[in-house]
Formats: structure tokens, C-alpha cells, sequence
């Protein structure tokens, strides 16, 4: 299963899309996406980069915008995807998965980043608009509260990486525990750190 949707609700408004990613530069696990299509009818207060955010603020937002929004969806593409494409195209691969979920599908897709995946829609790219355009915001929120979530379950199943605190990164302790207990199978072999491991 690629995606996961939400509960939808028609509209006779444009329906417009945000779309982010969560996940693009960890070893370990996959580059999870939302999209989502707000309901002007219910607005929510407070959206912003789920980075500027606390993790309190993010989860209470997670649940206002999977009760408030018209519909959102998840995309993800999984470590042997990113591997086999690279990151870049199991991104894109991610968005349009995310996308193509939503009921009703969307007539223009707002994309955080400089680039936009092949969709059936019309589409713009936002760079940084994660934190500037309040339905990419409501997108980064759902993609990383979901992606943490994921994160902390894959630390339950791979103990001693720290997962749940770094989230896949790359950080100092990581890095220690890949070398000290070697590559999981939700490790990223053709990212540079973890494919040198393997060669040695």
C-alpha cells in the first residue's frame, strides 16, 4: 500500500492542493508525502513549517487538519525505491503517489521545493513554502508527524540507532551505531556514509 487517505468531503470551490515531503536527507527509513486540500469553510489556526514548530504544537495541528481539511493523503516511497531511483526521483515518485490519493482529486497542486512531480493537475513549485502558504504548511505537518511516528516504531524493530531521536539522520551518535552494529535493511546503501560502511 503506497498511500493512506483521509476522510473527504466534496466542494464547489477550486480545489487546490499543498504537497511536502518529510525525509530526504535520513540513511535509515522512507521519504514519506503528504498532500492536502484545506476547507476555507474551517479554518486552522497557527500553520507553519512543521520544523518551526514544537512537537506538542505539530501533533495538535496533525489532528486539526486530518478532522478540518477537505481531504489529505499520504505518499511514500520505501528505502529499496530510493536506492534503485534516487532520492530526488523517489521524492517526486512520492508526491504523485500522495497526490493521485486525494478524493477529490485536486485542479492545481501547490509543491514545497523548486521542482514539480509529473501530475494529472496543473502544478507550481514554492520554494521554502512550507512556511509561507498555509496548505503546504498543513502538508509538512501531516508528512512529519507521520514520518516520526514511523521513525519511532522502526527504533522499537532496530534497537541501539537512536531512531526515534534522529529520525534516520545522520547525526554523530548514528553514525556511531552503524558502525559499531552495522546496516539495517531500512538503511540507505547508495547514500554515501552507509554505502563506504558496506565497502570496508
Amino acid at each position: 500500500m503506497n498511500s493512506q487517505s483521509g476522510l473527504c468531503v466534496t466542494s464547489q470551490a477550486t480545489l487546490i492542493a499543498g504537497v511536502d515531503e518529510v525525509g530526504r536527507g535520513p540513511l535509515a527509513g522512507p521519504v514519506v508525502t503528504a498532500a492536502v486540500i484545506l476547507d476555507p469553510a474551517r479554518p486552522i489556526a497557527g500553520l507553519a513549517d512543521s520544523k518551526a514548530l514544537t512537537e506538542k504544537r505539530r501533533e495538535a495541528l496533525f489532528d486539526e487538519i486530518r478532522e478540518k481539511a477537505l481531504c489529505w493523503a499520504l505518499g511514500r516511497a520505501e528505502v529499496e525505491e530510493i536506492d534503485a531511483l534516487n532520492i530526488l526521483q523517489a521524492t517526486m515518485l512520492a508526491m504523485r503517489r500522495a497526490v493521485l490519493a486525494l478524493d477529490p482529486a485536486p485542479q492545481h497542486a501547490l509543491i514545497d521545493g523548486n521542482r514539480c512531480p509529473d501530475l494529472p493537475c496543473s502544478a507550481e513549485a514554492i520554494v521554502k513554502g512550507d512556511g509561507t502558504v498555509a496548505v503546504i504548511s498543513a502538508a509538512s505537518i501531516i508528512a512529519k508527524v507521520s514520518r516520526d511516528r514511523e521513525m519511532a516504531e522502526l527504533d522499537i524493530e532496530y534497537p541501539g540507532y537512536g531512531l526515534a531521536g534522529h529520525k534516520g539522520y545522520p547525526t554523530k551518535a548514528h553514525m556511531a551505531a552503524l558502525a559499531e552494529l552495522g546496516v539495517t535493511p531500512i538503511h540507505r546503501r547508495s547514500f554515501a556514509p552507509v554505502r563506504r560502511l558496506l565497502e570496508n
